[in-house]
């Protein structure tokens, strides 16, 4: 089967992620038994991304999506997709799928493990890799998928995912002893996901560290029992069992915590880097070292503890609870901005790394 596309990418330079650019060319796409051709429609954008770049040689993020230039990635992003061309028995064309894809106009698969909920992409160099971001979603047998809710699924679905996987890893290990959790970032989509996780427990204070500038949206979410800016840090009394709960990724801030709480810090885990610092967990402070929270370690332990489809009916069901949380009252909590083609996801990638965005503003790309 011969397929030629003109194939359109954006470019990631590695050493500076915040800057890209769009490469253009016509491509023989043809395919081998059981291989798919799929056109990328919609995904979206948000500091997660810059963390999967940032992160990106670390934690094999590169490895995903190869673009052939050592000094150039494919920024990896949740979106959904189309099937423009199958040689797959069981995959027709026109079927819609969400997952894990590269910003580029189309993309060859080779599926195995083909289900009704979905594929595995098998490409040789992706075995290696984790498989969580290797599972496609069928939409038409998705059980949280609804086509008025795609914005928000592309933009919260994998950062709930954490979200939800982290506040389960936390209680199912007693929070570590910790009477408090303290969240920075609190303002990023993925941590107050877990503070609304976490909402309702009665034996753990979550406390939102944030900026000054971000404290009233912060607040206006009342899924945090406390809000505090960076610079009230202090105010925090040391006698409570403390957590930390990085959002941030900056060493400074990291340091401050491990200072300010002292013998009280019990636990200090690293989720991701919403700054473009890139910094690692490696790092020498005083008490508790770093442990890095990876979501599909949790989702591992689940699957065996719930089986995977219970995995997916508890998640699905508290996905679904909080995409409508999102958008109902007089001040949502989030909305949706979108842009056109490859020049917008430009945009908002540069906006992002330079300044974080706008915590109420979701980006939304449309090929």
């Amino acid at each position: 089967m011969t397929q030629t596309e003109q194939v359109i990418r954006l470019f990631t330079d590695k050493s500076a992620i915040g800057t890209t650019h769009i490469d253009s060319q016509d491509e023989n796409l043809s395919l081998e038994d059981g291989q798919i051709l799929v056109a990328l429609d919609s995904f979206g954008l948000s500091s997660n991304n810059i963390t999967y770049a940032a992160l990106g040689d670390w934690l094999n993020y590169w490895k995903f999506f190869p673009t052939g230039n050592d000094a150039y990635g494919h920024m990896p992003v949740w979106g959904f997709a189309n099937v423009v061309a199958s040689a797959n028995p069981d995959i027709a064309v026109g079927e819609r799928f969400y997952g894990y894809f590269p910003i580029s106009s189309h993309l060859r698969m080779q599926p195995s493990r083909v289900t009704a909920r979905g594929f595995h992409d098998d490409m040789p160099h992706r075995r290696e890799l984790v498989s969580a971001y290797n599972f496609y979603t069928r939409c038409s047998t998705d059980a949280g998928y609804s086509p008025d809710m795609e914005d928000y699924q592309m933009l919260f679905r994998p950062l709930f995912i954490t979200s939800y996987m982290l506040a389960d890893f936390l209680a199912d290990n007693d929070y570590f002893g910790a009477k408090r959790l303290v969240v920075s970032s609190a303002s990023s989509k993925t941590a107050y996901g877990t503070a609304y996780c976490l909402a309702g427990q009665d034996d753990v204070e979550v406390v939102a560290l944030t900026s000054a500038r971000n404290a009233e949206f912060v607040q206006s979410l009342d899924c945090y029992d406390k809000v505090v800016s960076y610079e009230e840090l202090n105010t925090l009394g040391q006698e409570v069992p403390t957590a930390y709960i990085d959002f941030s990724g900056a060493t400074d801030l990291r340091m401050r915590i491990h200072k300010c709480f002292g013998d009280s810090l019990v636990y200090d885990c690293f989720v991701g880097t919403a700054a473009n610092t890139g910094e690692r967990v490696k790092v020498d402070v005083p008490g508790p070292k770093p442990v890095f929270f990876f979501a599909p370690d949790q989702i591992k332990k689940r699957n065996k503890d719930w089986g995977p489809e219970g995995v997916t009916e508890r998640f699905s069901a508290q996905e679904k609870v909080f995409y409508l949380k999102l958008g109902e009252g007089a001040t949502p909590w989030m909305e949706v901005v979108s842009r056109r083609g490859m020049e917008g996801a430009q945009e908002f990638i540069a906006t992002l790394f330079n300044t974080g965005g706008d915590p109420r503003q979701g980006m939304v790309v449309k090929l």
